[in-house]
């Protein structure tokens, strides 16, 4: 399954029903919700998701607890705006990025300062997953595709710069200090990393 990073719906969380293996989260997406089938995949907050009922307007899914545990769904509440998009179509235009819907780890917002024309996002990066991401190259934060503005080696530390537009159709803009965000690095990365370890063997 592939995804592009770019949003098409800013859902609602309207119920979540917890069990002991999972959770099952209801969101509202009436946008989006023509376009969905039960069975598709819905990346949410940039995890890859799937529909498993419909409504007449939105969805629900099941989340395993390793997923939540291993995601900032964990932190997702009813109520909670959640990033929407449907899996990439290869007959149209791809903008974005290759994005898989399969997230790497969890960042830390360390702050989102307003400016003129953009605003300045800060998050810190797991050490371990700061190698992949280099400047100008793409990331994908809760299932947004950004471009690396600046990086902080020493901090772990990543800057990106949103645009007014990106603000208002994803949910970056409610993010705050200590927030926690689903983070995918680009899977070209990874995949030379292991051609290169297994090169040497």
């Amino acid at each position: 399954m592939m995804f592009t990073g770019l949003i098409a719906e800013l859902g609602e969380v309207t119920a979540i029903t917890r069990g002991e293996t999972s959770a099952v989260f209801s969101i509202d997406s009436p946008a989006l919700i023509s376009e969905i089938k039960l069975g598709d995949s819905v990346a949410v907050n940039g995890v890859c998701l799937t529909a498993t009922s419909l409504s007449s307007t939105g969805f629900t899914a099941d989340v395993m607890v390793q997923t939540l545990s291993l995601t900032s769904l964990t932190e997702i509440k009813v109520g909670s705006p959640v990033n929407l998009e449907l899996a990439a179509q290869l007959n149209a235009r791809m903008g974005g990025h290759m994005v898989q819907g399969h997230v790497d780890g969890v960042a830390t917002v360390v702050g989102l300062t307003p400016g003129e024309k953009w605003a300045q996002f800060d998050i810190k990066v797991p050490e371990h997953l700061i190698k992949y991401i280099v400047n100008q190259g793409s990331i994908c934060l809760d299932g947004v595709s950004l471009t690396v503005g600046e990086i902080s080696d020493a901090n772990n530390q990543l800057t990106v710069w949103l645009i007014p537009e990106t603000l208002e159709r994803t949910n970056l803009s409610t993010k705050k200090p200590g927030d926690l965000i689903n983070i995918e690095v680009d899977v070209l990365a990874k995949y030379v990393e292991r051609l290169l370890a297994k090169g040497n063997n």
